[in-house]
């Protein structure tokens, strides 16, 4: 009886449906069952109730689907009152239909491959499927712009400045299809193209010049920012643009440029403070960085699988840390650039260091009272430096191991560390024996070029780079045990924290919390510790050392080499090269020069001077930036699949992989960064080329046709135009992924020249989805300062380098930690395009938060836009507005002609065309009444138009 009500029911409810078109599943039930139904029915396993999915075409019980959504009893009604999410009969009489029509599944649309469909010869494509949409809700595209209008979107869309006058007036003049295309032209090989479009690249890549977090300290990665600038000017294949910026290391003889590019995934924040755990730390920026991957090139919310496989879509939490896996594998060292073109004082500095170096006897302070006090010093000195002369024999390792990072042997028996660092890190080194008794050990703590701040240390905290804390020196045998250290001496040491001592000697009292360190002071120079052993390590019996690096803070060695000798009288520890050592050893080593000038340029009463020398004889490097580098092999990173997302609990060793969703093929899947990369910009990958193609639509029209730029998923909205969006697509991989081409053909479509005048029947309509008229949007922060500089005649083009620091208002940086101060730029670079703004993560540029920019903190596919009373307040009254409508009004003001004429030449600086008489009048009278241009140029600059692009 209950089975022939069930029938009756459905039979019944299907017969009232509306007889139109097909149900759509993608386009009208799949966005219901999001909505309503798959946070409990969904793919997450975890939070699905009663074992139902309704996500897969085997899932649903038509019978049970029905009853429920009709049921009104509290405790059977779906979705239950509990969630808040209410079925409404419109959306009932939906899920009837698709019921009735057999309950049938597709595949979510983004997941399908993009197909181009036909377009008639002689139409232009955008047009073509625009005009469809439109004439099938009976309307049509708006009358074109005037010319005045339409060359000044172009040009802010394209290069993100206003148009010269005379380009202006030369375009109202012709506003023919090829002058119009040589302006596209032209502006697509400014190098000016390049900035707009880098500053919206570089919100993906959460680019900022400082770490983030509370500390928040400066960072150098501009080189990656230039990297980008050039690449766009250069119309770079987004296919190598993506390749090259996540795995360029990897790429055969990687190029500098290849190299700084990997800073893409450099750009993570980086938490600083002295007690956090660097690998706690690491892991979230490994999930910032598997979120960003998913938002830039796949528009999925990757990040919801961290914790739970995703409620919406098809990415499970198995998927996530695969991805994860592509991305875990590398190192993250600093690179210091080539330099582009010789120094050309390179020269004259070396020449002058020589001089210096010449006379810096001269400089001794005692001099003048007594010609022996430089002799006795030098004498002083050779003394200690030979005692601290040995006949040291390298100790070649047999094993190396280490907790977390891993040790590699160089060829002149140094180790090196790389990967990752603890708060206490282990370092095992075993030696098989020597041929002599040895009494006494010494360490090198080397320096070089590789690690931070050139080493000795390989970590960065707290601010100092370079640094090491050795907490323990623990030596043994496998026969006699732990081998007794009677004494320990070191050629310089210097405490971070505090007013604690530190030396080699508390690296052997047992006690974890003391030991040897030499600050940022020590940065750069190599340093040397001796350790004298109680009884000898005998000939010919192997020996094991082991280091215990760190305090509460991070800080291990960067590189190092271990030494011994049967020496057992071994006075003090002194750094010397070989070719030093060798002359001391010799006879009347204070008649070598060589000797001499080592004396001298170390000598604490020269310090002030050798420092000279040392700054001008540097080696002539670039800037230093943040890369990726690959592990190297047998050092391979495993990655976990963590419990619930959290790092304190890894459950089980993940492999490499792509969600099944994402990977159709029998072919083996993407095996590394490489792999992964090349995927992404692949046909078999259906959504990058929708995402980026939809990305470039949004920039010029505010909207996407899919308007959730960075949800391509379940959640997300469909496209309004889905034709369009994959013919871009499809064109945007057959035109080899040019950017340009894809710009090209939106700015010369009719749908973007149209008028964006909204019809008196239209008022008080939002978003034109049907794009029947050009959207009205409000520029961009970067824009509005920009066209505000050029209007004003300040703007500089010197483009690359260093970030520089326009005026704000005084105080807008104090509130963070550091309570950082804010010295304006002087000069050009007060007045850069904004893209080189310095940006703090914790207190960015204050004018661009204003105006809805992000701080760099998280990957951002698209900025609010909002409209607040502090942004009229920001255009009247910042100083660099103030700034800029000084040398405005004054441009103005320096205009022949009356006051009409001058008030015309200024407005259309900024707005293209003239006024209005009323506009112009209204000018006139604030101009006469205050008598003042930069009063005037105030008023101008916080015109809506002037911020608006229409």
């Amino acid at each position: 009886m209950r089975i022939f009500i069930v029938l009756f029911v459905l039979f019944f409810l299907c017969s009232q449906a509306d007889a139109g078109d097909r149900v759509s599943y993608n386009r009208d039930v799949r966005p219901l069952l999001s909505k309503h139904c798959f946070s409990c029915h969904g793919p997450d396993e975890g939070s699905r109730e009663a074992g139902l999915r309704l996500d897969l075409p085997d899932g649903a019980d038509a019978d049970e689907v029905l009853r429920r959504i009709a049921s009104t009893d509290p405790d059977e009604m779906m979705p239950p009152p509990a969630v808040n999410k209410p079925l409404d009969d419109a959306k009932r009489l939906v899920l009837r239909r698709w019921v009735e029509e057999g309950l049938p599944y597709e595949q979510h649309w983004s997941f399908v491959p993009p197909v181009r469909s036909p377009v008639p010869a002689g139409l232009h494509p955008i047009d073509h499927f625009v005009d469809a949409k439109l004439k099938a809700a009976g309307r049509k595209r708006s009358e074109p712009a005037d010319p005045l209008t339409l060359v000044r979107r172009v040009y802010l869309d394209l290069i993100g400045l206003p148009p010269p006058a005379d380009v202006a007036d030369a375009f109202a003049a012709d506003s023919s299809p090829a002058a119009y295309a040589k302006i596209v032209d032209d502006l697509l090989a400014s190098p000016r193209y390049g900035e707009r479009w880098a500053r919206r690249w570089l919100d993906l890549a959460r680019y900022a010049d400082t770490n983030g977090y509370e500390k928040d300290r400066d960072r150098s990665i501009w080189p990656y920012r230039d990297w980008v600038i050039r690449s766009i000017n250069d119309d770079m294949p987004f296919d190598q643009f993506t390749v090259q910026q996540l795995a360029g290391d990897m790429l055969p003889d990687p190029t500098a440029g290849q190299l700084v590019a990997t800073g893409f995934h450099r750009n993570t924040m980086l938490n600083e403070e002295g007690g956090i755990d660097p690998l706690e730390f690491r892991y979230h920026a490994m999930t910032d960085r598997v979120a960003t991957t998913g938002t830039t090139w796949l528009g999925l919310t990757t990040g919801c699988a961290q914790c739970h496989t995703h409620k919406y879509d098809p990415i499970t939490h198995h998927d996530y840390f695969g991805m994860m896996a592509y991305l875990n594998n590398a190192d993250e060292p600093d690179f210091f650039l080539p330099l582009e073109t010789a120094d050309p004082d390179r020269e004259l500095n070396l020449d002058q260091a020589d001089q210096l170096q010449s006379e810096l006897a001269n400089h001794w302070p005692a001099l003048q009272k007594s010609s022996t006090d430089l002799d006795t010093a030098f004498a002083s000195w050779i003394e200690n430096q030979r005692s601290g002369l040995a006949d040291w024999a390298t100790m070649v390792p047999t094993e190396l191991s280490a907790n977390v990072p891993y040790l590699t042997l160089e060829d002149d028996g140094a180790i090196i560390a790389g990967g990752d660092t603890s708060k206490h890190d282990i370092y095992t080194v075993k030696f098989a024996a020597a041929d002599f008794p040895i009494h006494t050990i010494r360490l090198e703590a080397l320096a070089d070029p590789r690690l931070p701040a050139g080493g000795p240390g390989s970590t960065y905290y707290e601010g100092v780079k370079g640094d090491f804390y050795l907490t323990e020196f623990e030596l043994s045998t496998e026969n006699d045990g732990a081998i007794e250290i009677t004494d320990a001496f070191e050629s310089f040491a210097k405490n971070t924290f505090g007013k604690n001592e530190v030396s080699a000697k508390l690296a052997t009292d047992g006690d974890i919390q003391t030991g040897w360190s030499v600050d940022s002071a020590g940065a750069g120079k190599s340093h040397v510790a001796i350790f004298r052993l109680k009884t000898p390590i005998d000939a010919g019996t192997a020996f094991t050392l082991r280091m215990h690096f760190g305090r509460h803070y991070a800080s291990s060695l960067g590189k190092f080499r271990i030494s011994a000798t049967d020496n057992a009288l071994i006075k003090t520890a002194v750094v010397q090269s070989p070719e030093l050592a060798t002359l001391l050893a010799g006879d009347n080593p204070a008649d070598n020069p060589v000797v001499r000038r080592e004396f001298l340029m170390h000598a604490p009463e020269l310090k002030e001077y050798a420092d000279k020398i040392r700054k001008l004889s540097e080696p002539d490097v670039g800037p230093m930036t943040l890369i990726l580098k690959e592990r190297p092999a047998g050092h391979a990173r495993e990655t976990y699949l963590h419990h619930r997302g959290e790092y304190t609990q890894p459950i089980e060793s993940v492999p490499a992989r792509l969600p099944d969703a994402l990977w159709d093929s029998d072919q083996p899947m993407p095996s590394d960064r490489l792999a992964f990369a090349r995927w992404l910009v692949s046909r078999e990958n259906p959504l990058t080329a929708r995402v980026v193609a939809n990305r470039q639509w949004a920039a010029f029209f505010g909207t996407g046709l899919v308007a959730t730029l960075d949800d391509f998923g379940m959640q997300g909205e469909m496209p309004s135009h889905p034709e369009l969006l994959d013919h871009l697509a499809v064109e945007l991989m057959e035109t080899g992924w040019s950017i340009k081409s894809s710009h090209r053909l939106i700015v010369t479509s009719a749908t973007y020249k149209q008028s964006s005048a909204v019809p008196s029947a239209d008022a008080g309509a939002g978003v034109d989805r049907l794009l029947g008229r050009f959207p009205r949007n409000r520029l961009e922060a970067e824009i509005i300062r920009d066209a505000s500089l050029a209007a004003s005649g300040l703007l500089s083009d010197k483009m690359y380098g260093p970030p520089v620091r326009p005026p704000q208002p005084v105080g807008a940086v104090s509130a963070n930690y550091s309570k950082s101060t804010w010295q304006a730029s002087e000069g050009d670079d007060r007045y850069r395009r904004s893209v080189y703004t310095y940006q703090k993560r914790t207190a960015p540029f204050e004018m661009f938060t204003t105006f809805d920019a992000g701080s760099g903190e998280a990957c951002v596919a698209r900025r609010d836009v909002s409209n607040t009373p502090l942004q009229a307040l920001t255009l009247m009254n910042d100083p660099m507005f103030v700034e800029i409508a000084g040398a405005y009004g004054d441009r103005m003001a320096a205009v022949d002609g009356d006051v009409n004429e001058k008030i015309d030449e200024g407005f259309r600086w900024l707005m293209t065309r003239r006024p209005t008489e009323t506009e112009r009048e209204w000018i006139a009278t604030f101009q006469t009444k205050h008598g003042d241009w930069t009063a005037t140029a105030r008023v101008m600059l916080c015109i809506d138009e002037a911020i608006t692009k229409n």
